[in-house]
Protein backbone atom coordinates (compact mmCIF):
# COMPACT_ATOMS: atom_id res chain seq x y z
CA UNK A 1 0.00 0.00 0.00
CA UNK A 2 1.37 3.45 -0.84
CA UNK A 3 2.73 5.58 1.99
CA UNK A 4 1.13 8.72 0.57
CA UNK A 5 -2.08 9.13 -1.30
CA UNK A 6 -1.17 11.92 -3.71
CA UNK A 7 -2.46 9.89 -6.68
CA UNK A 8 -5.86 9.23 -5.10
CA UNK A 9 -6.14 12.81 -3.91
CA UNK A 10 -5.34 14.09 -7.42
CA UNK A 11 -8.02 11.89 -8.94
CA UNK A 12 -10.60 12.95 -6.38
CA UNK A 13 -9.77 16.65 -6.82
CA UNK A 14 -9.99 16.46 -10.62
CA UNK A 15 -13.20 14.44 -10.41
CA UNK A 16 -14.66 17.16 -8.17
CA UNK A 17 -13.60 19.85 -10.67
CA UNK A 18 -15.45 17.96 -13.39
CA UNK A 19 -18.39 17.26 -11.07
CA UNK A 20 -18.13 13.55 -11.80
CA UNK A 21 -19.58 11.07 -9.37
CA UNK A 22 -17.36 8.18 -8.38
CA UNK A 23 -19.57 5.82 -10.36
CA UNK A 24 -19.42 7.98 -13.48
CA UNK A 25 -15.64 8.21 -13.22
CA UNK A 26 -15.42 4.43 -12.77
CA UNK A 27 -17.65 3.89 -15.79
CA UNK A 28 -15.59 6.29 -17.95
CA UNK A 29 -12.33 4.64 -16.92
CA UNK A 30 -13.71 1.09 -17.20
CA UNK A 31 -12.88 0.50 -13.56
CA UNK A 32 -14.79 -1.21 -10.77
CA UNK A 33 -16.36 1.54 -8.60
CA UNK A 34 -15.13 -0.17 -5.43
CA UNK A 35 -11.56 -0.21 -6.71
CA UNK A 36 -11.84 3.43 -7.81
CA UNK A 37 -12.97 4.33 -4.29
CA UNK A 38 -10.13 2.33 -2.71
CA UNK A 39 -7.59 4.08 -4.96
CA UNK A 40 -8.95 7.50 -4.05
CA UNK A 41 -8.76 6.65 -0.35
CA UNK A 42 -5.26 5.19 -0.63
CA UNK A 43 -6.43 1.69 0.24
CA UNK A 44 -5.33 0.34 -3.16
CA UNK A 45 -2.17 1.28 -5.02
CA UNK A 46 -2.56 3.20 -8.28
CA UNK A 47 -2.65 1.15 -11.46
CA UNK A 48 0.74 0.43 -13.01
CA UNK A 49 -0.17 -0.49 -16.57
CA UNK A 50 0.04 2.43 -18.96
CA UNK A 51 -3.20 1.54 -20.73
CA UNK A 52 -5.12 1.63 -17.43
CA UNK A 53 -3.50 4.95 -16.47
CA UNK A 54 -4.42 6.30 -19.92
CA UNK A 55 -8.08 5.32 -19.33
CA UNK A 56 -8.00 7.11 -15.97
CA UNK A 57 -6.47 10.22 -17.53
CA UNK A 58 -9.02 10.22 -20.36
CA UNK A 59 -11.87 9.79 -17.86
CA UNK A 60 -10.54 12.87 -16.09
CA UNK A 61 -10.43 14.73 -19.42
CA UNK A 62 -6.68 15.23 -19.28
CA UNK A 63 -5.01 15.95 -22.61
CA UNK A 64 -2.46 13.29 -23.60
CA UNK A 65 1.03 14.60 -23.06
CA UNK A 66 -0.10 17.62 -21.01
CA UNK A 67 1.57 18.56 -17.73
CA UNK A 68 -1.51 17.31 -15.86
CA UNK A 69 -1.39 13.97 -17.72
CA UNK A 70 2.32 13.59 -16.95
CA UNK A 71 1.77 14.53 -13.31
CA UNK A 72 -0.83 11.77 -12.96
CA UNK A 73 1.61 9.22 -14.44
CA UNK A 74 4.40 10.48 -12.17
CA UNK A 75 2.19 10.22 -9.07
CA UNK A 76 1.26 6.64 -9.99
CA UNK A 77 4.91 5.69 -10.58
CA UNK A 78 6.04 7.27 -7.31
CA UNK A 79 3.26 5.59 -5.32
CA UNK A 80 4.31 2.25 -6.79
CA UNK A 81 7.99 2.87 -6.06
CA UNK A 82 8.95 3.12 -9.73
CA UNK A 83 10.90 5.58 -11.83
CA UNK A 84 8.65 6.93 -14.62
CA UNK A 85 9.15 5.25 -18.00
CA UNK A 86 10.21 8.42 -19.79
CA UNK A 87 12.97 8.97 -17.23
CA UNK A 88 14.14 5.37 -17.59
CA UNK A 89 14.57 5.88 -21.33
CA UNK A 90 16.66 9.07 -20.85
CA UNK A 91 20.30 8.01 -20.42
CA UNK A 92 21.42 11.43 -19.20
CA UNK A 93 18.69 11.58 -16.55
CA UNK A 94 19.43 8.01 -15.45
CA UNK A 95 23.12 8.83 -15.05
CA UNK A 96 22.22 11.72 -12.73
CA UNK A 97 19.64 9.93 -10.57
CA UNK A 98 22.20 8.52 -8.09
CA UNK A 99 23.29 12.08 -7.26
CA UNK A 100 19.67 13.03 -6.63
CA UNK A 101 19.12 9.96 -4.44
CA UNK A 102 22.24 10.68 -2.36
CA UNK A 103 21.19 14.30 -1.96
CA UNK A 104 17.67 13.46 -0.84
CA UNK A 105 18.94 10.78 1.57
CA UNK A 106 21.21 13.31 3.29
CA UNK A 107 19.57 13.66 6.70
CA UNK A 108 20.81 17.24 7.13
CA UNK A 109 19.05 18.29 3.94
CA UNK A 110 16.44 20.75 5.19
CA UNK A 111 13.09 21.35 3.42
CA UNK A 112 14.17 24.76 2.12
CA UNK A 113 17.21 23.24 0.39
CA UNK A 114 15.01 20.48 -1.03
CA UNK A 115 12.61 23.08 -2.42
CA UNK A 116 15.55 24.90 -4.05
CA UNK A 117 16.81 21.63 -5.54
CA UNK A 118 13.38 20.80 -6.92
CA UNK A 119 13.07 24.28 -8.41
CA UNK A 120 16.49 23.89 -10.07
CA UNK A 121 15.43 20.55 -11.51
CA UNK A 122 12.21 22.05 -12.89
CA UNK A 123 14.13 24.89 -14.54
CA UNK A 124 16.79 22.63 -16.08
Amino acid sequence: MPTTNAFGEAIKARRAELRLTLREFAKRSNMDPGNASRIERGRLAPPQREEVLARVAHALELEAGSAEWQNLLDLAAAANGRVPTDILSDEDAMARLPVLFRTVRNKSFDPEKLDKLLQSIREA
